[in-house]
């Protein structure tokens, strides 16, 4: 499996992310935000967290303008794979490739902390590793995490099994406790929680390692 990683001016977990990918067996390259196009070859895009650009604007909006975003919305439309955590989620929501927006927080905090994550569906290749149903220990670390979309939109997520992860104890405000959606087509995941955060023993928790060791799975048999 071929993974890029995307770096803003403010990225500050696109390294953790690119372990993450290289410790499930990914080879993984570092693309930087001015570029226009992806490597050869890529099977996967992870957007990583962070405050991209500051988070001046709009958060995410100003790195959802980069060059390389075209190209990420590029590979999207033709099938590829994107994984956007925290910020990354944001950028996904303000290029269009993933709908609603992440408000706020309903308490106006930043907040910081190892929550309870439930695993809404098992069917896709991010969450495959899951049973539905399962309860996993995830950090968070979000000023605007809190997703908004309208009826229909929440309609459609729920009526296609698109409600990836939720949380037992909303900390955000989040519609319908919502903290992680699918695309269309299964192939893009946005989500708030860091599951590269939990990804070695050291973290103090490996409960994000099987979303990794998933995604190379399929990939690498791709």
């Amino acid at each position: 499996m071929k993974a890029a990683v995307v770096v803003f001016p403010g990225s500050n977990c696109d390294r953790d992310l690119a372990v993450a990918f290289k410790a499930a067996g990914a080879d993984v390259e570092m693309v930087w935000h001015k570029d226009t196009d992806l490597p050869t070859a890529v099977d996967i895009v992870g957007v990583p967290g962070g405050f991209s650009f500051g988070d001046y604007l709009r958060c995410g909006a100003i790195a959802a303008n980069s060059p390389i975003c075209q190209a990420v919305k590029a590979h999207a439309t033709r099938g590829g794979y994107v994984l956007g955590i925290c910020n990354g989620f944001q950028v996904l929501t303000e290029t269009g490739i993933l709908p609603g927006a992440l408000l706020r927080n309903a308490g106006l905090k930043y907040i910081c902390k190892t929550i309870g994550l439930k695993v809404a569906t098992s069917q896709s290749v991010y969450t495959e590793g899951y049973n539905a149903g399962d309860v996993i220990d995830i950090p968070i670390a979000h000023h605007d995490g809190n997703y908004f979309a309208d009826a229909a939109t929440l309609d459609a997520l729920h009526g296609e099994d698109r409600v990836a992860f939720t949380y037992t104890d909303n900390p955000n405000g989040s519609m319908d406790d919502i903290a992680g959606i699918l695309s269309a087509n299964r192939r893009v995941l946005g989500m708030m929680p860091h599951p590269e955060r939990a990804a070695d023993p050291g973290h103090g928790g490996t409960d994000g390692q099987a979303l990794f060791r998933a995604v190379a799975a399929q990939l690498a048999n791709a």
